[in-house]
């Protein structure tokens, strides 16, 4: 009776097979070893049913070897439904385990569940259902996955594995684990022989000591260095950077922003504006050029500098900034230009250097050089001194002619942030244009004495003139004094190189500078191409050293 059933079972298995072997397209699924087998039409028509018999049932079906405990094979159909301790091997490519595989011949796909775990030697996917197409060498899920390689942990409610590409490719709440860092993404692809990650959605990369994010990018995860684009932000070093396009290196503690680049530094209530920027983390210092300038908040106002180049260097509340060449200034009741401007936190001290200006209501400042003095505890702007030279203009309301008042030194005092008292000390003279109450020209008083007081309005302008010790002078009818002495020897007027507003900080020819053009990211099937060449590369640098 035995052999009635095992010569009833193989013309089962048989003539289906006799049946459909016409079509050379299809390739059978082969059985390898049977074990037990019966049939059950009643519970699986036209099927044969494989059992163990201390060694576990084994498929084949071109290249692909299944092995399980129970197996369903549907002949006809070409399909075999295979159940218990499930293991599925593919040459070299890719290992796989599961309590359950439904795989179709027809098709060349598969479906696996319940402890799904399938491996090659770079990576280890896990997960409770997985779909595989051997058409495409695809393996894909819908519902949670896990990665694991030598450096990451990956994870993400769907996701998709390509077996020749050794490439994953992650949607939807997509986690990256590292001992260094963790990566949260929408969209991002994975590379496991190089660990390079490419993103294609919103991202954010949380380091021991800094945060990225973006919408477009790249990250060597091994050696956590990349670049980021679109909405790009990196918050390192106490500071935020935006820009167009931003590098980081975390190894080499840098970072750098091309393009309409920000960094925002909240502790100094500074913000950094300019096309190109460096933050070096070891050295404690930023660089910042083409159209670079620095906003800092003072009160309800801020106040602009600017220079070709801007450099930032030393710890925090012991800053010096360093803006040049052809430095400028803007505030709403300040404006000033000079070579180079050279200005230090911890001691509050900012110094114009270089043929220095400074305008302040109708009033214009000159010396030598010019020290603006805040307070470091109020951070508002205490007083200011011009060393050699000091000379202060303002153009007279009344006629062509200019007010003037210079000194040796000259101090001046703020109050709340405004210039309110300006001291001339040491050979101090004048040339002031005087009128009666018709506002009539009365003449021109020149002056000399050791010191002179201004006093300045709430408009910056001097609304009162103080002598101080023995001042000694004449009043002169206007017709009585050559023009040539109407205006001291130091006297220029610079009027048309005020600054009007924060947009004409920059000069004509900065206005007219464009961003430079930034390649954009790569599309997907770029990265394929540039990754496999690194893969190949990778092969053969471990193929030498192995014959070494």
């Amino acid at each position: 009776m035995r052999y009635i059933l095992l010569i009833i079972s193989l013309l089962a298995i048989s003539l289906p097979s006799l049946a459909q072997n016409n079509d050379p397209k299809i390739k059978r699924i082969e059985i390898v070893y049977g074990g037990e087998f019966t049939i059950d039409n009643a519970k699986y028509p036209g099927a044969t049913i494989f059992k163990s018999d201390g060694n576990k049932v084994q498929f084949r079906h071109q290249g692909l070897d299944i092995w399980c405990n129970l197996a369903v094979l549907y002949e006809e159909k070409n399909l075999v439904i295979a159940h218990g301790d499930i293991f599925v091997q593919q040459g070299d490519t890719l290992q796989m385990n599961s309590q359950y595989i439904s795989y179709n011949g027809n098709l060349k796909t598969a479906v696996a569940k319940e402890n799904v775990v399938l491996k090659n030697e770079t990576m280890t996917l896990e997960t409770e259902e997985l779909f595989l197409d051997r058409n495409t060498q695809e393996a894909y899920y819908n519902n949670f996955g896990k990665i694991t390689d030598v450096e990451n942990e990956l994870t993400s409610k769907t996701g998709k594995y390509f077996i020749t590409k050794k490439k994953n490719q992650f949607t939807n709440s997509v986690k990256i684990v590292n001992k260094d860092f963790v990566v949260d993404s929408q969209i991002l692809d994975y590379y496991h022989p190089t660990g390079n990650a490419y993103f294609y959605g919103a991202t954010t990369i949380t380091g021991q000591d800094y945060k990225v994010y973006c919408e477009r990018g790249f990250y060597d995860t091994r050696k956590e260095e990349g670049y980021f684009m679109k909405n790009a932000t990196i918050d390192y070093d106490l500071k935020t950077l935006k820009g167009d396009s931003l590098y980081f290196d975390k190894k080499k503690q840098f970072a750098s922003g091309t393009n309409n680049i920000v960094v925002i530094d909240t502790i100094n209530n500074t913000i950094v504006k300019g096309h190109y920027g460096e933050i070096h983390k070891a050295k404690d210092s930023m660089f910042i050029t083409k159209k670079p300038v620095i906003i800092s908040l003072i009160e309800k106002d801020s106040m602009y500098m600017h220079g070709k180049k801007i450099l930032v260097t030393g710890k925090e509340q012991n800053r010096t900034i360093r803006v040049f060449p052809d430095a400028r200034i803007f505030k709403s009741d300040m404006q000033a230009k000079c070579d180079s401007i050279h200005s230090n936190e911890f001691s509050g001290l900012t110094q114009l250097i270089g043929k220095p200006v400074v305008w302040t209501g109708e009033s214009q400042m000159t010396g030598d050089s010019i020290h603006l003095i805040a307070n470091t505890k109020t951070e508002q702007l205490d007083s200011l001194k011009v060393f050699n030279n000091a000379l202060v203009v303002e153009k007279d309301t009344l006629s062509d002619g200019y007010n003037q008042v210079k000194g040796k030194v000259l101090y001046g005092k703020f109050k709340k942030n405004q210039l309110k008292q300006i001291d001339f000390l040491q050979n101090t003279e004048s040339i002031y244009y005087v009128y009666n109450d018709k506002k009539e020209m009365v003449g021109i008083n020149k002056l000399t004495c050791s010191h002179i007081k201004l006093h300045l309005d709430e408009q910056q302008q001097v609304e009162k003139v103080v002598f101080i010790t023995q001042p000694v002078g004449d009043l002169y009818p206007e017709d009585k004094l050559h023009k040539n002495d109407r205006k001291f020897r130091e006297f220029i007027w610079r009027g048309d190189e005020r600054i009007a507003s924060k947009d004409e900080i920059f000069s004509e020819e900065e206005k007219k500078q464009q961003p430079i053009k930034i390649q954009g990211p790569k599309e997907p099937e770029e990265v394929d191409i540039e990754e496999a060449k690194l893969n190949a590369e990778q092969d053969e640098e471990a193929s030498t050293e192995t014959e070494k």
